[in-house]
């Protein structure tokens, strides 16, 4: 088991770049991004953790490089290996461990003017209910979030897990699209802003399932 799982982070990169290479990707909503890297501040990607699988290819290698937010569990071992072929950094920590040392490093991230993500749903769930987290990171550093949206036409489903977690496939169509960055001010009240957030992350997703086929 301990071989399996050190060879995890090699055959599962090597099989998203398979996914990316074979597959027909479509970007909407650009400006949105462009916007959001303005003047060369920091922003938060925001993303359901049902998602998540590709967006370590089509996020690789950029500049700034971004860091994700990934839980100290053993599967977030796996999923850091991953990143860390791709290019992106791993920040560890959750709601349950680690959360404090893991917030004053995404602030500093965000304060050098590169890019954090965060499933805002993550680690454990529920699905698509949005932790004040992401919130409160966005309030204190001053930086915008950005909601972002991923599918791919060919998938494996999984039925039982918590977020109905998406398996994508080679050979198929890719969808990313990006909504208007959403900002939370100082006095903003956290669950109004988690209701925007969630209205945001529910349509950048159902359109990128839309543009996907």
């Amino acid at each position: 088991m301990d071989i399996l799982r050190a060879a995890a982070p090699g055959l599962i990169h090597s099989f998203i770049s398979l996914i990316g290479r074979t597959s027909r990707a479509r970007w909407e909503g650009l400006e949105h991004f462009e916007a959001a890297r303005q003047g060369g501040q920091g922003f938060i990607y925001a993303f359901w953790h049902q998602r998540q699988a590709l967006l370590t290819f089509t996020h690789r290698d950029m500049r700034p490089v971004p860091a994700v937010l990934v839980s100290r569990s053993r599967d977030g071992e796996i999923i850091a290996g991953v990143m860390s072929r791709f290019g992106i950094d791993a920040v560890r920590g959750s709601s349950s461990r680690g959360a404090s040392a893991a917030t004053l490093e995404l602030l500093d991230i965000l304060a050098a003017g590169r890019p954090a993500g965060i499933t805002p749903d993550g680690p454990k769930g529920p699905a698509r209910v949005v932790k004040p987290g992401v919130l409160y990171l966005a309030q204190k550093s001053g930086c915008p979030i950005l909601p972002l949206g991923c599918s791919a036409s060919r998938r494996i489903e999984f039925s039982r897990a918590w977020d109905r977690f998406h398996a994508p496939l080679p050979f198929g169509r890719i969808a990313l699209v990006y909504g208007p960055p959403l900002r939370v001010a100082p006095g903003d009240d956290i669950a109004e802003r988690g209701s925007a957030l969630k209205a945001a992350l529910d349509r950048v997703t159902e359109e990128a399932d839309r543009l996907a086929g």
